[in-house]
């Protein structure tokens, strides 16, 4: 049975590509906030083939205080992410993250608004 757990994630990202085989792959790129206000960003391919959706730990690749270095770090994965799918012949395109989208559910996250 999979679990579905994707609370503190503020942002998500898709990038399908083939793997080295060139069979399809689906790569997923997040932004989440964590205990102890810990920003961290997520990488992972193919989760949707994995027993749980919970990440797992070497999925991270980033976690620190300040926003700015998870949105840097985010954009610079998704932008390489998109490179190789690109190089790989998919015409593939996703929004860069943004402070401002990260902010709006900050915002309803910390004041328990909807």
């Amino acid at each position: 049975m999979k679990r579905h757990s994707r609370e503190g994630r503020f942002a998500e990202r898709v990038v399908s590509g083939v793997d080295d085989l060139g069979a399809d792959e689906r790569i997923v790129i997040w932004i989440e906030r964590k205990a102890g206000a810990l920003w961290a960003v997520g990488r992972a391919v193919n989760p949707q083939h994995r027993p749980s959706e919970e990440p797992r730990p070497d999925d991270y690749l980033f976690e620190g205080y300040e926003l700015e270095d998870a949105l840097e770090r985010a954009n610079a994965t998704l932008e390489d992410d998109l490179r190789v799918s690109t190089q790989d012949g998919r015409a593939v395109a996703a929004e860069p993250f943004t402070r401002e989208e990260i902010l709006k559910p900050l915002e309803r996250w910390f004041f328990g608004r909807s």
